[in-house]
């Protein structure tokens, strides 16, 4: 089954277990949101478009992550008049997984899944604690990582746990040092998504 949503002024063709990445939602990280402007709904070779709305419908969702895009460079120059303005953007989004496309005014249920993934979540920062270091931390002060977008109070823990304790360490990460930490902590390719570099650098004042 699959369901085109509208949220953020933009459509969506979405089906179950599907990751998206929308405009900004309130919502924080393994909340449920719920989007009511359902336009279409399918099954197969049953097809039903709304007008504008499909009566009844509702996509459910689990919010992943709140984040930003990568940095986009907007430099303007105006020819011969010494005029030259460089600003860097980075997009807010919310990553969703589609959990439920419902029909027919159908409530969304708790699902036992939910919980389990829960309880693997409450255990990972003990499970991360016996990880051997992966870097050797400087001596000194330790930064606070925190300031890193997307990075709170345990997965601080966890880095530090890794040896990483400086946004100095965060530049001078190479290809294989990412991959590295992408694997122990089951990233799945955040670092690079989430462009901590770019971040540390602006940190470190660089």
């Amino acid at each position: 089954m699959f369901a085109v949503i509208k949220t953020g002024g933009k459509q969506y063709t979405v089906a179950a277990d599907d990751l998206l990445k929308v405009e900004k939602l309130e919502a924080e990280a393994g909340s449920t949101v719920t989007f009511d402007e359902v336009l279409m709904i399918g099954n197969g070779t049953d097809t039903t478009v709304g007008a504008p709305l499909v009566e009844g419908a509702t996509v459910v969702a689990e919010v992943v992550e709140q984040a930003r895009d990568r940095k986009i460079i907007i430099f303007k120059k105006r020819r011969r008049q010494n005029s030259r303005r460089r600003n860097g953007h980075r997009q807010a989004f919310t990553l969703i997984k589609v959990t439920d496309i419902l029909t027919g005014g159908a409530k969304p249920a708790k699902k036992a899944a939910a919980k389990k993934t829960e309880a693997k979540a409450e255990e990972a920062p003990a499970a991360s604690e016996e990880v051997a270091p992966l870097f050797t931390a400087p001596e000194g002060k330790a930064d606070d990582l925190k300031k890193i977008s997307g990075v709170g109070p345990v997965l601080e823990k966890k880095l530090n746990a890794l040896g990483i304790t400086t946004y100095e360490q965060i530049v001078g990460f190479s290809a294989e040092d990412i991959a590295r930490v992408d694997e122990v902590l089951n990233f799945k390719g955040r670092i690079e998504r989430d462009n901590w570099v770019e971040q540390a650098k602006e940190l470190a004042g660089k």
